[in-house]
């Protein structure tokens, strides 16, 4: 069950202590001295000590300390004189688990023993839980030293003690959630309900008994009683996601309960008292939004006490490395793979690229690479086949995508390369490129290739092998993707 050391000059308890632990069925070490005993320390492998108080040389109580000062940390169990009490206090408070009174009766020592290897169990599994708890943090750490995140950390922690109202703006993959989490976890509420509702993921009927719950027999299929996300979040936070997507109607709603700090479940009459924090996100635009009339002015100023813009991942390119080599790092950990980092081209390369999706793509873009890569440190190749690759396959690698605040809209990739020929149908001159710019309008691969082979063939005056050069491909490639399948294959 455990191996155990035994430190006692006197052979006679020694054999005692022996006798007794093999038939509780633990395997006993012995050893006559301290300096005997820090040998078989050394061999490591042992869960528990019980050592002599009094012994020639080194004391008990010397022994503990010197296990502190070397960094064993195993358990100890002191033995002591019926006359000795004092010695027993003095080994507790020096970091014995227990002491055991001469003369040794083994229903004492197993008792002790069982209760040192239970408190031993206990304390590796609360180690364990606490590991896996500053793990989860960590997933939740906010990565990034650029001067914008340091500046919106700054906010965040200014907030986070307040019951403020806090509106977090900004595209979708920038980590919304994780700074409405970071203020809730630096809040008072740490300890109370994170309760999260997607405004935009709920169908319409059901968003208000999401939000403040329903009584039985409200509506079909109401066959009990349900506390919604206010009731749920109590003394806690609640996040609002997308708060943009809910309906005018529930914004009035919603407005009274943040006034109020009170509300009725759906078919309910008796208002409900609630403390709630509320953090909202988008990824529009709101005071846009309450111009238009698309969202309620008075529950903007509402949610805006606070008002946040997490910044696109393309205008901090400077954390770039450390989450790719974070993300890198996670994923290699979870499959067991051994990953060292990743080869400056690459970083290059990732810092060039806008990211319209993100953080969120950018994990993805690492993972995919993590998994494909056979060598411990990522190449630029192994970031290919994603949208990243695309581009950078296209020669596109400073491409801008779409600003913040228009949902909806397909990016538009800025191709700069020597084939390049204004005019052509489909195709816009890029600004700066002196002419030499091509505008892809959709990521579909297929357009992007019919776009670059008709430009191709203007630039070279419709010479098939003067395109294909262009191009980097071969005339065979280009006559068959000119003619496609089922068209004839005629000559140049």
């Amino acid at each position: 069950m455990a191996t155990i050391l035994y430190v006692d000059d006197e052979a006679a308890v020694g054999l005692i202590l022996e006798d007794t632990l093999a038939q509780a069925g633990h395997s006993p070490v012995g050893a006559r001295s301290v300096p005997e005993a820090l040998q078989v320390l050394e061999r490591g492998g042992i869960d528990l000590i019980i050592s002599d108080y009094r012994m020639p040389g080194l004391t008990g109580l010397e022994f503990i300390q010197l296990l502190t000062r070397e960094g064993y940390d195993i358990p100890l169990i002191m033995l002591t004189g019926h006359a000795s009490i004092e010695h027993a206090v003095a080994s507790i408070k020096a970091g014995a688990i227990d002491y055991i009174t001469k003369p040794v009766r083994p229903q004492q020592l197993e008792l002790a023993v069982d209760q040192a290897l239970e408190f031993v169990r206990l304390r590796r599994e609360n180690e364990a839980l606490r590991k896996e708890v500053m793990q989860f943090r960590n997933e939740r750490q906010i990565i990034g030293d650029s001067p914008t995140i340091r500046r919106i950390l700054q906010t965040v922690s200014m907030a986070a003690p307040t019951r403020a109202t806090v509106l977090l703006q900004g595209e979708s993959g920038t980590g919304k959630e994780l700074f409405a989490r970071a203020i809730h976890d630096q809040s008072e509420r740490r300890d109370k309900p994170f309760i999260k509702l997607n405004c935009a993921a709920l169908p319409e009927g059901l968003v208000e008994s999401a939000l403040f719950g329903h009584e039985k027999g409200a509506f079909t299929g109401a066959i009990k009683r349900v506390e919604g996300a206010f009731e749920r979040a109590n003394r806690g936070t609640l996040l609002l996601d997308e708060i943009s997507e809910m309906r005018l109607d529930l914004q009035a709603k919603l407005l009274r309960v943040l006034q109020e700090q009170e509300f009725e479940r759906v078919g309910g009459t008796a208002p409900i008292k609630v403390d709630v924090r509320i953090v909202a996100t988008t990824n529009r635009d709101l005071a846009m939004e309450a111009d238009h009339g698309t969202f309620r002015q008075d529950l903007y100023y509402r949610l805006s006490t606070i008002p946040v813009l997490i910044p696109p991942l393309r205008d901090r390119p400077e954390d770039i490395p450390v989450l790719a080599l974070r993300f890198a790092m996670r994923v290699a950990a979870e499959l067991g793979k051994k990953i060292e980092g990743l080869s400056p081209d690459a970083l290059e390369a990732l810092q060039h690229y806008p990211w319209p999706g993100n953080v969120r793509e950018l994990q993805h873009v690492i993972e995919r690479a993590v998994i494909l890569t056979p060598d411990p440190v990522i190449q630029p190749h192994c970031l290919e086949g994603t949208r990243f690759g695309l581009a950078h396959s296209l020669g596109a690698p400073n491409m801008r995508p779409r600003a913040f605040a228009t949902p909806g809209a397909v990016p538009m990739l800025a191709v700069s390369g020597a084939a390049a020929a204004p005019g052509a149908p489909g195709v816009a001159g890029a600004g700066g490129t002196n002419g030499n710019g091509i505008a892809l309008n959709s990521l579909n691969v297929a357009d992007a290739e019919r776009v670059l082979i008709q430009h191709a063939l203007q630039a070279a005056d419709n010479n098939r092998t003067k395109a294909a050069e262009l191009l980097g491909i071969s005339v065979r490639t280009l006559r068959n993707k000119l003619n496609g399948p089922g068209k004839d294959d005629g000559e140049d």
